[in-house]
């Protein structure tokens, strides 16, 4: 039997992707951040693995069956999967629930950390949701009038004002996507969920299809400010980040996650 290539893996997951969200009730409290069927030239403009974007489907569909399974009233969860790592946003009725959420993604296979920004309380307004939609929408088109940072390597995710960038980078290109991001009237803060590369990795990576990531479990993570010293690892969970050049900017917490204030 002839094995799969990595496109056709690739639309094979799609196609799971927009059969299960056939076949799941309309009133689950649950948004999959990046199972929407996209076309297979995201793979040339990707700077994951073909691999890797294929697992990142995998990751939010089944992120997306879990929390339903344990979803209650008060569950209104966004799981965004960038390159085997997970971003949490959202809102819970109680501090079990936001662990519970955190322990249970964590638990999939291929996850390699999860990074849990959900917040226990009510759940966003449909006017928290258009501004967060319009916020990221202003926060890409800045990106891309900015010419001087590859704005398809960064996925941007709103969440009540606050602006989550992903992705894959030089610490120049975080450092701009964060400055870019932190100048859009409305954003109220910015929080980095960046893997960091070397200028070599990165042209390695793209000579040979994109940067691969290890399947190495890491522990659940929070996003929240810690006084711990950050990872000396470049890769897994998440690399240490310098703050951004400017005052009152919070420490990172010890998975590398910056959580920076607008000016």
């Amino acid at each position: 039997m002839n094995t799969p290539t990595s496109t056709q893996r690739l639309l094979l997951a799609f196609t799971a992707v927009a059969a299960l969200g056939a076949s799941l009730p309309g009133c689950v409290p649950l948004v999959v951040g990046g199972a929407a069927v996209a076309g297979a030239g995201m793979v040339a403009t990707d700077r994951r693995s073909s691999g890797a974007q294929v697992d990142d489907q995998s990751i939010e569909l089944r992120a997306g069956a879990r929390i339903h399974e344990i979803a209650n009233d008060n569950m209104n969860v966004t799981v965004i999967s960038y390159n085997r790592q997970v971003l949490l946003v959202g809102t819970v009725g109680s501090e079990a629930d936001r662990q519970r959420v955190g322990i249970e993604i964590q638990r999939l296979d291929n996850v390699r950390s999860v990074v849990n920004e959900v917040t226990v309380g009510p759940g966003s307004s449909l006017q928290d949701r258009s501004n967060d939609t319009y916020l990221t929408g202003k926060v890409k088109a800045s990106m891309l009038d900015s010419k001087d940072i590859f704005a398809n390597s960064f996925k941007i995710v709103t969440e009540r004002s606050v602006v989550y960038i992903m992705g894959i980078s030089t610490r120049r290109e975080a450092d701009r996507a964060s400055d870019i991001a932190r100048g859009v009237s409305g954003v109220s803060k910015v929080v980095r969920v960046i893997e960091i590369v070397t200028d070599a990795e990165l042209a390695a990576g793209q000579r040979s299809g994109g940067i691969a990531a290890p399947n190495t479990p890491a522990p659940v993570q929070d996003a929240t400010p810690a006084s711990s010293s950050s990872s000396s690892s470049s890769r897994v969970p998440l690399p240490p980040m310098a703050p951004l050049p400017q005052t009152n900017v919070s420490p990172p917490a010890n998975n590398g996650v910056v959580t920076s204030p607008v000016r």
